[in-house]
């Protein structure tokens, strides 16, 4: 039987993706966090870039160490252990994977509003972080998931995208989610979902605001003028 140990990181969406992922699944795994600011050298020595997550796997008579959270969610899928969150249609699944991948440009994204420290960084992302939501308005239909009423892999990618907004939300007059009522509809959806609720410590709220008080995040700043940003 095999055994999987999660490697992450405590706010790390990537991770969060595989952890909502293998509690879909049914998958059971132990969970192993790691400080990226101060790496542990049994870490570099099986994390080929450094990053998380990683996924251990010990069939009993060998040691293999996934890592990439895309490849990790697809290896999930190939050993057939619980629900299948693809489509079983080509198409469909190549459209999944599209999405998936969407989601991850729109992590880029929040990552670039989390770290500005200025103005005009700011003001870019928010823009490009409409533009992102503008699509996803557009693309999705009556719910409550990505597909309808299965929860999939692009489900599990967007849920830690849409959970930096509980934070964000915060320091705003006005969410940047406010007018995407399919997408405030579809981010309600999945944040009631035990899989995601559980993918996350407790205090991850106070971890992020910690981290965006460190940067000098302009989010934070209560002279940013961010509810012109939150309307944009």
């Amino acid at each position: 039987m095999r055994k999987f140990t999660l490697i992450s990181f405590k706010l790390c969406p990537y991770v969060q993706r595989v952890a909502i992922s293998m509690r879909e699944k049914g998958i059971p795994f132990e969970l192993v966090y790691v400080d990226l600011a101060d790496k542990p050298e049994w870490f570099n020595a099986i994390s080929p870039l450094g990053k998380v997550p990683l996924l251990r796997v010990d069939d009993g008579s060998d040691t293999a160490v996934l890592f990439e959270s895309s490849v990790i969610l697809e290896y999930l899928e190939d050993i057939g252990q619980g629900r299948p969150m693809h489509s079983a249609e080509p198409v469909e699944k190549a459209l999944q994977r599209g999405w998936m991948e969407f989601g991850s440009s729109m992590l880029a994204d929040i990552w670039s509003l989390e770290t500005a420290t200025g103005a005009a960084a700011y003001e870019s992302a928010v823009v490009s972080l409409n533009r992102k939501l503008d699509r996803l308005e557009n693309t999705l239909g009556t719910g409550p998931f990505f597909t309808g009423t299965e929860f999939s892999f692009v489900d599990a990618v967007f849920a830690p995208a849409f959970r930096y907004f509980d934070v964000f939300d915060g320091f705003m007059e006005r969410s940047l989610l406010a007018r995407f009522a399919r997408v405030t509809a579809w981010r309600q959806a999945l944040a009631q979902r035990p899989s995601v609720a559980a993918a996350v410590v407790p205090e991850y709220a106070e971890l992020l605001h910690d981290f965006l008080r460190g940067t000098g995040a302009w989010l934070i700043n209560p002279a940013n003028g961010r509810s012109v940003s939150a309307n944009a």
